[in-house]
């Protein structure tokens, strides 16, 4: 099983990296890949009450390849850290499988209360979610199949399935009909190649709204000038009310 677990996990790099030439290539010169192997050992040593001895392995995994995984996350099948520098995957947090983490990703947590030492503290992320570089998802909640973390976001809440978050802090990009419901197609960094930003998108609409306002103004103000211009029959028939009273 652990070989096999391997080999997927090498054919997954094959699969989302275009840069990966081959399994050997991935083998010796893929820190992400080396991340986990570090992993599975301490993980193996931490289940078996061998604290310390999962620690020191977490420690020589982080000092070789720059990806900090705590001995007690629980991390799926075929997940793929590409380039994997300055990674951080807290005690508490869970992977599911066929994600995507990109460098500088931190899946943290906030700050126990007293009493809570032992209780979860980081987020959960379920099958086929990418995460891009820079991301940081702190606290214990769920992030959906299918999500798309973007890079640079912060989330401090739960991601339904299926959801792009973008931004400091992060915000929900509208779904963009039926296909979204599909098998969600590979994002590199978790974003698609035009981002929809909701807050620009209302602004947007606010300026559109002022020019058109600004425009009947001009208009208006036009029309007012032209039609109370001396000798130009304003008297005879502008009406009341932009001559600004009733007619005498």
């Amino acid at each position: 099983m652990f070989w096999k677990n391997l080999r997927e996990e090498i054919d997954a790099t094959l699969a989302r990296d275009p840069a990966a030439r081959s399994r050997l290539e991935v083998v010796l010169c893929y820190p992400g890949f080396h991340a986990l192997i570090f992993h599975r050992l301490a993980h193996w040593l931490w289940q078996r009450g061998w604290l310390l001895a999962g620690r020191f392995v977490s420690h020589l995994g982080r000092v070789l390849t720059g990806i900090e995984i705590h001995p007690g996350a629980r991390i799926g099948r075929r997940l793929f850290i590409d380039h994997g520098m300055g990674v951080v995957i807290g005690e508490t947090a869970e992977i599911g499988d066929d994600c995507t983490l990109y460098h500088g990703v931190t899946l943290g947590g906030r700050l126990p209360r007293r009493g809570e030492f032992g209780q979860k503290r980081h987020p959960t992320l379920g099958n086929n979610v990418i995460v891009g570089s820079g991301a940081q998802i702190l606290g214990p909640f769920r992030v959906g199949d299918g999500a798309r973390i973007g890079s640079g976001a912060v989330v401090i809440n739960e991601v339904p399935d299926g959801v792009t978050m973008v931004g400091p802090p992060a915000r929900a990009i509208p779904r963009r009909g039926a296909a979204e419901d599909k098998e969600p197609a590979f994002l590199p960094y978790g974003i698609p190649g035009d981002i929809p930003d909701p807050i620009a998108r209302a602004l947007n609409g606010l300026l559109d709204e002022v020019t058109r306002l600004r425009a009947r103004v001009a208009e208006r103000e036009k029309g007012g000038v032209t039609l109370a211009a001396p000798g130009n029959g304003a008297d005879n028939h502008t009406p009341a009310s932009l001559l600004g009273g009733e007619r005498r």
